[in-house]
């Protein structure tokens, strides 16, 4: 069995080669993964229930590694990011979230037999899209399986910060968050096929992931990114690629200019001609004299918002896009920089505003449609890892996860006459108000990490090891 290894070096090429066909190709493999862990059964190997657990390890360095293994019933994964976070010496495995049986849902069971979209679309202030009993969105084994116990390095004790979030991650404020580490890749007979470096690959499969909503929209002439490493690279860039004929403005904020200026000039590099077209790009500084009023202007403009940092506090005022006036416009909110319960990009004001759908002002006219719901990668490590969540207080049935409405939208795209549930939902995700909320699962690194191994041997990229 011959290995395939992409390091870095060798990975990041292969990136930039990527053509917007191979692009939607990868998304439309990935989007496939991801109703299957959502909507699937344990025949189906991406199904939730037949994900394992994560595990961390945390040395007397405080260097941390995060275990992520992923199967898809042909392939199995296993990420492994380690970085120094200087927590304290233990280890911890991922237990399930609790949530009150009384605010779960049966909605995977129902939508596995995809006769039942109106759980989601015919009411979208009542859209409640929970897990089922047994089943965990995060990469866990049924619940009635018992847990792992916990163990301890160099005898010390677990530590509990750990345990709750499994963060393998930089601090905050750090050059670079996109973790180090590999992923590795075995075929059916559980023989290791393709080792890629994770470096690259996380980011680019994250926003991958985001921008599966982003190409649904149906304006996106302005977007407005924070952040400027590697995760606001492939935001902008995947954007470009898949929608770069209709967009005309990116904003780029981020607190050091010097950054935010360094990625300018990636982006104007010579051979990025060709994706970039003739987009006008600005970068902005919380350093600016003008940064306040900038900043409402830009964010009042944007389409879509890509929200790509570890920040510890909001990165906008909550009433710039609360207010009577910003309500008029949809927008597309993605956050995927937040991985730990004290952290947050958003402000929790705006969550809140996004599920109630409820209160007087939705009457107000020209008031654009809201799901009552925020779209998360998975349920259960969205609840227990993403600040914005935690700290707006969000319940599980105002979660939905992407791999359902993805279902639902791949339901109603062969029917002939689009019932006035379907015309709902497809409103909402083509014009509406909806926040994305990434927290990362390691079936995403399994399943684009395989992909791009087949491109690399078609292009003859990468180190083969014959007969490993």
């Amino acid at each position: 069995m011959p290995l395939t290894i992409l390091s870095q070096a060798q990975l990041r090429p292969l990136l930039l080669s990527l053509n917007r066909d191979e692009i939607i190709s990868l998304q439309q493999n990935l989007a496939q993964a991801l109703r299957e862990y959502s909507t699937g059964n344990q025949e189906q190997g991406c199904s939730a229930t037949y994900q394992p657990r994560r595990t961390a390890i945390t040395r007397k360095n405080g260097s941390t590694t995060l275990f992520m293994p992923a199967s898809t019933g042909h392939t199995i994964g296993m990420k492994l990011i380690s970085l120094q976070d200087g927590d304290t010496a233990g280890c911890a495995v991922v237990t399930g979230l609790d949530i009150p049986e009384a605010e779960k849902t049966s909605s995977r069971s129902r939508h596995g037999s995809r006769n039942s979209m109106s759980s989601l679309s015919s009411d979208m202030s009542e859209a409640s899209i929970s897990s089922q009993e047994g089943e965990s969105s995060s990469g866990s084994i049924s619940s009635s399986s018992k847990s792992l116990p916990p163990g301890c390095v160099n005898q010390q004790p677990v530590n509990p910060g750990l345990s709750n979030t499994l963060g393998a991650w930089p601090s905050a404020g750090s050059r670079d968050t996109s973790p180090q580490g590999s992923v590795t890749l075995l075929d059916e007979q559980s023989m290791p096929f393709a080792l890629i470096n994770a470096h690259e690959l996380s980011p680019f499969r994250t926003a991958l992931t985001a921008t599966m909503i982003f190409n649904k929209r149906k304006r996106v002439r302005t977007i407005v990114v924070f952040g400027a490493g590697k995760q606001a690279y492939w935001h902008i860039r995947l954007a470009l690629t898949l929608r770069g004929s209709e967009i005309k403005r990116v904003f780029i904020i981020n607190r050091s200019f010097d950054r935010a200026a360094e990625l300018l000039r990636d982006i104007y590099a010579p051979e990025n001609s060709d994706w970039r077209g003739d987009v006008k790009f600005s970068a902005l500084s919380s350093d600016f004299v003008e940064y306040s009023r900038i900043l409402n202007d830009a964010l009042n403009k944007a389409d879509a918002i890509f929200c790509c940092t570890p920040s510890l506090q909001p990165l906008f005022p909550a009433e710039i896009l609360t207010s009577r006036e910003a309500r008029r416009k949809g927008r597309l909110i993605s956050a995927i920089g937040s991985y730990k319960p004290h952290m947050t990009e958003l402000p929790p004001e705006i969550l809140r505003d996004e599920v109630n759908t409820q209160s007087s002002h939705r009457h107000f006219h020209k008031h654009v449609k809201r799901s009552g719901v925020i779209v998360v990668d998975s349920l259960e490590a969205a609840l227990k890892e993403a600040g914005e969540l935690i700290q707006a207080e969000i319940k599980p049935n105002q979660v939905v996860e992407l791999g359902e409405l993805l279902m639902v939208r791949h339901a109603t795209a062969g029917m002939e006459q689009e019932t006035d549930d379907s015309k709902s939902l497809r409103e909402w995700a083509e014009r509406g108000n909806v926040i994305f909320k990434s927290v990362g699962l390691g079936l995403m690194d399994l399943v684009t990490g395989g992909d791009l191994v087949q491109l690399a041997r078609q292009r003859s990229m990468g180190t083969t090891v014959e007969e490993f």
